[in-house]
């Protein structure tokens, strides 16, 4: 469940606004070095839409197969579409366009099951440094840290706006001064920043990548 830390005041240790999400319970411990690898690999997605849909696909269609073959094995017709579906499989050639078609759906299909079955997915969390008590492993949302790093620049004297940009391993940061020499602000801004990323605690601590120009006086 998601938990969220109150702000405080500027140069205190904690970060305000941070959400922990995928908190996850393993039962022992691993040791520094396997509990550091583990720490920094992604959260994997339960992704029980996709399993669901391919459930109940697979479900419906054996239970219609299965009912029909039943129904003949009792001594009656089969469904007309399982006739056809049997001569047009019988008497088209390989070459056919609907026959590649088909094969090509299906392709992609399993194809995507695989990308799903492989990948951890969870993109917009970020695994944290820290495992709390027991071995839980704490994650933050991308768009958290982005809020956080935001108020942070929005903080250094001479910035007007900022625009804030966290991805898995880069963080974008675009902001406008009305004021002061463009230098003092990019090295003010440089340093509120680099103290930001680091108290976020992240297990990977993301390039930082600032950029500083001038705000429109028509703004």
């Amino acid at each position: 469940m998601p938990t969220t830390i109150g702000a405080h005041a500027p140069g205190s240790e904690p970060v305000g606004s941070l959400r922990y999400a995928g908190a996850v319970d393993e039962q022992e411990a691993p040791a520094d070095d396997e509990a550091g690898e583990a720490q920094t690999k992604r959260f994997w997605s339960p992704r029980r839409v996709p399993s669901a849909i391919t459930a109940a696909c697979v479900f419906a269609l054996s239970g219609l197969f299965l009912y029909d073959v039943s129904s003949v094995r009792a001594g009656r017709k089969a469904m007309s579409w399982r006739k056809t579906l049997a001569e047009q499989l019988a008497t088209r050639h390989l070459d056919n366009v609907w026959i590649i078609l088909g094969a090509i759906v299906c392709a992609l299909l399993g194809l995507w099951l695989l990308v799903l079955a492989l990948t951890p997915g969870e993109r917009g969390v970020l695994p944290m440094a820290r495992a709390g008590a027991g071995g839980v492993r704490a994650g933050l949302d991308r768009h958290a840290a982005a809020l956080v790093l935001r108020d942070r620049a929005m903080e250094v004297a001479g910035i007007r706006s900022a625009r804030v940009a966290v991805g898995r391993g880069r963080v974008k940061v675009h902001a406008a001064s009305h004021f002061r020499d463009l230098a003092d602000v990019r090295r003010d801004l440089d340093r509120a920043l680099d103290q930001a990323v680091h108290q976020l605690g992240l297990a990977e601590p993301p390039d930082l990548r600032v950029r500083v120009e001038r705000a429109d006086k028509k703004a």
